[in-house]
């Protein structure tokens, strides 16, 4: 068989953030005042602002936003439920950053102002949860070891078709947890045992999965909350992919969540502890790379990452510019795939070329970028549970772009995304599997499990 050349030799770069792209939001008044002055209200961001796009209104697009803010910050405009329903209508996905021209820190500001609502003192503003939402995200999202041991109880749940009987009550659909179980992919198991030639799996990570063959470096591998019973196969793949070229790959059981959904929500102080904690159990492992494979959960890592001792990276960035592919063969797969960038990977950490350039080593691939990708899907961590239509909107026409398309695989960077997309293909009733790019490369290389 002829070996194939490497993919890239070239040194690993670090991807690069706009110098507006702060590393930590300052829930203050007067940071957000002195940011919010960097806007020059040109509106170039107007034609990239989804909400804008769909509802026409000017307090529904960044800058309309980031007058508000001003207004509110200086004590011109009062705090109130209609300021709040603005700031709540932002998807965070910073396609505004991208092209502002003054580099304003636009998710940056909404953190910050989402921080100074949590803080304010009339509940009658304060974002409601549900009992059901608290405890997803106080119960088990800040501990995801919980998340794990209800594995084979949805497995179950779903061989005896329980979940889909139950997906057919309109009570429960009003659920916010429900709308989030509803959404499950085929429920999937870890690596947890290795032989010379095969992999098994089990009920849980191991510590330590060595490279297969020369060894070549190693990394840390970050499994974040949710996706740890929903993205099992990408994980998987990563494993697989990672040892087959030679790298040790550390899967650490303390790690945590990444934070990025309690900060959204305004709770800085949770998001800050959960950084501490992965950035103490990262720094420990002594490697030099800390890799995610949800584009959502590596933005964070990326910005809340202050240790010297080792930097963060998206798996696909990695996989090009990795060691070993002169000992790999991918087997053709003569089919069109359709591409969705994630926001997260394409206006923040700017690595959805990545992507494209490692599937275009697949031999006889066609990749099609799906149209209006630097639009948003509407999943946006729990953007699809509180504010549900605008989010039915924004899929309602990524889904009209499959279709147009017509591809043999939908391929996503970032779980979240993933599972807002095959909701609404299944909903249209469209068989077509949605994976992550390390995935199909993972299946290309030879991985069964």
């Amino acid at each position: 068989m002829t070996k194939k050349q490497p993919i890239n030799s070239s040194k690993m770069l670090p991807v690069e953030l706009d110098e507006g792209k702060n590393l930590s939001i300052n829930p203050t008044k007067e940071f957000i005042v002195a940011e919010s002055n960097q806007c020059v209200s040109c509106g170039l961001c107007l034609p990239h602002c989804p909400t804008y796009r769909l509802l026409k209104s000017e307090a529904d697009s960044p800058r309309g936003r980031i007058a508000l803010m001003q207004g509110v910050m200086r004590d011109k405009i009062p705090l109130n439920a209609r300021f709040v329903m603005h700031m709540d209508r932002c998807l965070s996905c910073r396609a505004c950053e991208a092209a502002c021209p003054n580099h304003v820190a636009f998710g940056n500001l909404m953190d910050s102002t989402r921080a100074v609502i949590a803080q304010q003192s009339d509940d009658a503003l304060q974002i409601k949860e549900t009992g059901s939402m608290f405890m997803l995200k106080q119960w088990l999202i800040t501990h995801p070891v919980r998340i794990e041991r209800l594995r084979r109880l949805f497995y179950w749940l779903q061989r005896i078709g329980f979940l889909k009987w139950l997906g057919k009550s309109e009570l429960l659909k009003k659920n916010a947890i429900w709308n989030l179980v509803v959404q499950l992919p085929v429920v999937e198991f870890p690596v947890s045992k290795m032989t010379e030639n095969s992999y098994k799996v089990g009920d849980r990570w191991l510590e330590v999965y060595p490279a297969r063959g020369q060894e070549r470096g190693a990394v840390g591998l970050f499994l974040g909350c949710i996706a740890r019973l929903t993205d099992v196969t990408t994980l998987n793949a990563s494993i697989f992919i990672l040892n087959q070229l030679g790298y040790v790959v550390h899967v650490p059981s303390r790690q945590t969540c990444c934070g990025a959904i309690h900060q959204h929500a305004g709770d800085r102080d949770c998001a800050m502890a959960l950084a501490r904690q992965n950035r103490s159990v990262f720094a420990e492992l002594g490697v030099e790379v800390v890799l995610s494979a949800a584009s959502g959960c590596g933005v964070q890592l990326v910005e809340e990452n202050n240790a010297d001792c080792y930097r963060v990276m998206d798996i696909s960035q990695f996989l090009l510019t990795a060691q070993g592919w002169e000992d790999i063969e991918l087997k053709s797969l003569e089919k069109k795939v359709l591409i969705h960038d994630p926001c997260s990977l394409r206006h923040v950490l700017n690595g959805h070329g990545f992507v494209y350039e490692l599937m275009a080593h697949i031999p006889g691939i066609q990749i099609i970028p799906l149209p209006d990708n630097d639009q948003c899907c509407g999943a946006a961590g729990m953007y699809f549970i509180n504010q549900p239509e605008i989010a039915q909107q924004l899929l309602d026409a990524k889904i009209s772009a499959v279709q147009e398309k017509r591809g043999a695989y939908l391929l996503t960077s970032n779980i979240g995304c993933a599972m807002h997309l095959a909701t609404g293909l299944r909903n249209r009733g469209i068989d077509l599997e949605v994976l992550h790019p390390v995935t199909l490369l993972a299946r290309q290389m030879g991985l069964e499990l």
